[in-house]
């Protein structure tokens, strides 16, 4: 079987969350965290290696409450996203407080990952379908010698995605009849409504939202080649930030969209009706729990994970 690994990005400080680290939350009747759950359904889908992006500074507290846990499963990797790890000739912008965003995070990984890859968000829950989808497409795919990229992605219905406590960000695909995404649109501020999902624009006006509509939630597959696509790509964000040097993000949606505006991939994008949940705000977390707990009560998950 071909080696796929699953990369977990877990460095974001997630201010809007309030209070304690949020990828370390517990949820599960056992103590389960979210990415207990994202782990074992990509091992049950056949990825057999995981690599954990994060902060130095949360090392310990990762190896304590998840990672010697999941040694036991399977390798355990971790690469470091800091906020300082540049090219060379710059510099950390003053007033700079967070790291560059997910781009940054999966470049992390270079020297890590060798082989085709899954990326997904600590605090993000997927369900089953969309791990067995991109773990096969991984393994199918004829990357190498490729004049184009070749990735995936997990398309989840807007409706499905969306906090009943706040706005979130969201990449918004256009596909064509295929399923090739044609363009990803990053946008902040989708809220939910009683007919379905708007964004509030910051002049005040609302923007109405087919709730139907698949998006991104950083859920992809990509082939090692990419990662050093990304290390050029941070060169030329970093030397193009025109004023925007303390908030702005080199985000993968953007680039993949870059890379669809310069025709230099095809990316299928692989739906799933499974329903997303994460924590975004605190409120989320009695939600994210009782969502848990049925799916323990259905059989989905046994009541003690790694058990």
């Amino acid at each position: 079987m071909k080696s796929t690994t699953l990369v977990i990005m877990a460095a974001g400080i997630g201010s809007r969350f309030g209070q304690g680290i949020k990828q370390l939350t517990s949820f599960g009747p056992s103590g389960e965290i979210i990415m207990d759950y994202s782990i074992n359904d990509a091992m049950e889908a056949g990825f057999n290696r995981v690599v954990f992006v994060i902060r130095k500074s949360m090392l310990e507290d990762f190896r304590s409450i998840i990672g010697e846990r999941i040694e036991k499963q399977l390798p355990v990797y971790y690469a470091f996203q800091e906020m300082e790890d540049l090219p060379d000739g710059f510099t950390v912008p003053e007033g700079r407080t967070k790291p560059w965003g997910t781009g940054q995070a999966i470049l992390a990984c270079r020297g890590i990952v060798q082989e085709p890859f899954a990326v997904i968000n600590a605090d993000d829950y997927y369900g089953k379908d969309a791990f067995r989808k991109v773990h096969d497409y991984l393994v199918s795919v004829d990357w190498e010698g490729q004049k184009k990229y070749r990735f995936c992605m997990a398309g989840f219905v807007l409706k499905n995605t969306l906090s009943e406590n706040g706005g979130v960000t969201r990449g918004l695909c256009r596909m064509d009849a295929d399923h090739a995404l044609t363009e990803i649109c990053e946008t902040r501020n989708i809220v939910k409504t009683q007919d379905g999902a708007a964004v509030q624009r910051p002049d005040g006006t609302v923007e109405k939202l087919d709730p139907e509509t698949l998006v991104s939630m950083n859920f992809w597959g990509f082939t090692p080649d990419f990662i050093e696509e990304l290390a050029g790509g941070f060169e030329r964000f970093l030397k193009d930030l025109s004023g925007r040097e303390t908030t702005a993000e080199y985000l993968l949606p953007t680039i993949v969209d870059g890379l669809l505006k310069e025709d230099r991939v095809d990316l299928t994008v692989l739906p799933s009706n499974d329903r997303w949940f994460g924590v975004t705000y605190q409120e989320d977390v009695p939600y994210v729990k009782q969502a848990i707990a049925d799916l323990v009560k259905r059989g989905v998950y046994p009541e003690k994970l790694f058990g």
